[in-house]
């Protein structure tokens, strides 16, 4: 099969020209780093929590595989927050090292840069499987009533709901997911699949916070998704479920001098309408 070349070309010092030197050393130079905080997120359970500015976080494997749901917001500003299909037209359906996560409209801003990824080296596997997906979504109470006429109350999606009520949001603002440490593809049926998580104990991707940020995490009751949760065979997989850790670290500050962050897009066209006519009446 012949290659494409992306839509989204990178050119110099265009938006997606990321300065990698810069990045490269945030993850190399850990020696000057401050713990500001560290927890743990039991099994089918989430937390939400603050990251300022200028600081790393890091999403940890603490007893081996096991699949976490991100979402993101401004934490100023909730309107704004990851948005997984654009960033997976702009980096990739899966996201490693030197990827950033993109921010809805009319924002269009990176939240967060990928700075370290212990599951780089996966690749892609004999099935066309990658790592840190962005391609499906949070798994949700509402599919599975669908699909098994079964409530259940802790899938991501109400995990990560139950997680951001204490900041003031809600069932509205859970978004599109980064499926940290899951596997997927697109099979030869275009069928999306998710493939047994590769993570083991130890095994983190970090990210460096842009703008301050809200963030909120689901440990998936899937577990490392090695039992079927639907359809024939499928079963409770609640012995392969394991808990996620999350850090939070303050940098030296010599790493991010004369670093600020990322402003909204510079777009203010106003979509054609002009004030002086009805609203209905466009042109250029």
């Amino acid at each position: 099969m012949k290659d494409f070349p992306a839509a989204y070309q990178v050119s110099e010092g265009s938006a997606l020209d990321l300065d990698r030197a810069f990045y490269g050393r945030i993850a190399g130079e850990t020696g000057g780093r401050t713990l500001v905080e560290r927890f743990t997120i039991p099994i089918r359970t989430g937390r939400a929590w603050e990251v300022p500015a200028g600081h790393v976080f890091r999403i940890v494997a603490l007893e081996g595989p096991q699949v976490g749901d991100l979402n993101i917001w401004n934490r100023h500003d909730p309107r704004e927050r990851l948005w997984a299909a654009r960033t997976r037209q702009l980096q990739g359906a899966h996201v490693t090292t030197f990827d950033r996560l993109w921010s809805t409209l009319p924002f269009l801003r990176p939240l967060a840069t990928i700075t370290a990824d212990s599951l780089a080296g996966y690749g892609t596997d004999a099935y066309g499987g990658r790592v840190h997906d962005l391609l499906g979504t949070r798994c949700d109470p509402y599919v599975n009533k669908l699909l098994t006429g079964q409530d259940f109350h802790f899938h991501c999606h109400s995990n990560l709901v139950r997680s951001v009520l204490p900041f003031g949001l809600t069932e509205f603002d859970v978004h599109d997911v980064l499926n940290v440490f899951q596997v997927t593809g697109l099979n030869h049926d275009d069928m999306y699949f998710m493939r047994d998580c590769p993570a083991q104990a130890g095994d983190h991707l970090e990210f460096f916070a842009e703008i301050d940020l809200l963030c909120a995490l689901s440990t998936c009751p899937g577990g490392d998704l090695s039992v079927p949760l639907w359809g024939p065979g499928a079963r409770d997989p609640i012995d392969v479920c394991r808990p996620l850790g999350v850090e939070v670290y303050r940098l030296d500050p010599a790493l991010v001098a004369g670093w600020s962050s990322p402003g909204v897009a510079p777009y203010r066209g106003g979509h054609g309408l002009h004030a002086e006519k009805g609203w209905w009446e466009t042109g250029a």
